[in-house]
């Protein structure tokens, strides 16, 4: 198998990655971004966005990741399609293993992610990117007075209804097994375009070429299911998980499954980074997670070189 040496070895091809892509590739450091697929992941996925500084209109994920990447590339970042399958973190050189090869860097940058969780809703895969989403902080303002459904009873699904309330006709929310004396959910309940289809579970989501049309919705006390006319769809049944299963564990992660850092990305491990959604952050937006990238590039500058402080990426000439 053939081996690649690089300086900045960087897996995940998102926001994240791309940002922290062109900031090391303009501090000189042989930088590859290895991508499983450019079409995949919670930016590629998203149907508009319309609240990125500096970008005018409404732009989709993917249009946006391509410039984020056509811009890293054109630093001087190589870019691979790869999947990677294993990890080997300990020494100076982390080395990273994919079909296509080994990729060895002085500094690894983690950046999977976080859409771990696999569609398993009829109509979910479907519509994924078309009424389908798992973001309401980026969607909600493209439901304004329209009706939504939202599914699952986590405190994540509690948080991404509420955005919904401030845009959306009516929210339906749907759960198996609410609690209702729990303080978020009695709050979300008090909103008046909130209605609540407890003891319920979402069978289907049914549309057609425009995109999400209906929800099918079974009640445990009815026989009939329910047919209810939506144009968006909210899925939060088991939350977004971390990207993290090739790391086979040389990695701490917190509690809820994100990789644990530092201020400046670091890691546990000395020489590897981790950057966006894979931290499984509060904030699960495209600029949080350039924000993350451009802090952990500076830092591996820094590192690389053996410097006390960080070179401002600016001139004030």
């Amino acid at each position: 198998m053939d081996t690649y040496n690089f300086d900045v070895v960087i897996i995940g091809g998102g926001a994240a990655g791309c940002s922290c892509a062109l900031y090391t590739s303009r501090a000189d450091l042989k930088t590859v971004i290895l991508d499983k697929n450019p079409a995949i992941g919670a930016l590629a996925i998203t149907h508009k966005i319309a609240n990125y500084p500096g970008v005018a209109g409404d732009i989709s994920g993917a249009e946006l990741l391509e410039v984020m990447r056509e811009q890293a590339v054109a630093f001087g970042t190589s870019y691979q399609r790869a999947q990677v399958y294993g990890v080997e973190l300990q020494g100076e050189e982390k080395k990273v293993y994919t079909p296509e090869g080994t990729f060895v860097g002085r500094a690894l940058v983690l950046a999977t992610g976080a859409m771990g969780r696999t569609a398993s809703l009829k109509g979910e895969a479907e519509f994924l990117g078309r009424g389908v989403s798992y973001c309401a902080t980026c969607d909600a303002a493209f439901y304004r007075e329209r009706e939504v459904a939202v599914v699952g009873f986590n405190p994540e699904a509690i948080d991404e209804a509420q955005v919904l309330t401030k845009f959306a006709s009516t929210v339906h929310w749907i759960t198996y097994n609410a609690d209702p004396t729990d303080e978020q959910t009695q709050y979300l309940l008090s909103v008046p375009n909130v209605k609540h289809w407890n003891r319920s579970r979402l069978a289907a989501i049914e549309g057609d070429a425009s995109g999400v049309t209906q929800v099918v919705v079974k009640q445990k006390s009815e026989q009939s299911p329910h047919t209810v006319a939506v144009d968006g769809v909210f899925v939060y049944e088991s939350g977004s998980r971390p990207i993290t299963d090739f790391l086979g564990g040389q990695v701490k992660c917190n509690p809820d499954g994100g990789v644990a850092v530092d201020d400046s990305m670091a890691t546990n491990v000395e020489g590897v980074w981790a950057i966006g959604d894979i931290r499984n952050t509060p904030f699960k937006q495209a600029i949080v997670a350039a924000s993350d990238g451009c802090v952990a590039a500076m830092e591996i500058d820094r590192f690389l070189n053996r410097r006390k402080s960080v070179r401002k990426d600016w001139d004030h000439t």
